[in-house]
């Protein structure tokens, strides 16, 4: 399942044909060993700190996480192959996004994000 992500906050669309990743399977694969990012939705059953790693991965994201009312909690910008990262916040939802997502969307801890 395919769906398209948009800051409702600024109106400004994050990503489109976004691959849902909800089952530990499809979570555990996420990006490994892609050369080119394709935006990724984690949904996850609670709330809970999340720990990722970008080893066998060949291209830099941005990370936005969420809590259960879509709010973003947490952000990273421009994290490298290679790099773990565990997130600071409980969340329920992780967005990967191409680099530079975060910036050209303009988003910011506390806006809102919807999904379809």
């Amino acid at each position: 399942m395919e769906m398209n992500i948009k800051n409702t906050t600024t109106r400004k669309t994050l990503a489109k044909n976004v691959k849902l990743c909800k089952t530990w399977i499809s979570q555990s694969k996420g990006l490994l060993f892609k050369t080119k990012t394709e935006p990724l939705i984690f949904i996850f059953k609670k709330e809970k700190k999340i720990s990722l790693h970008m080893f066998f991965v060949f291209c830099s994201i941005d990370l936005i996480f969420l809590d259960k009312n879509k709010k973003m909690i947490e952000i990273k910008e421009d994290l490298k192959p290679f790099q773990v990262y565990f997130s600071k916040q409980k969340a329920q939802y992780l967005l990967e996004l191409p680099q530079g997502t975060i910036k050209a969307s303009e988003s910011k801890l506390g806006h809102i994000v919807s999904f379809k």
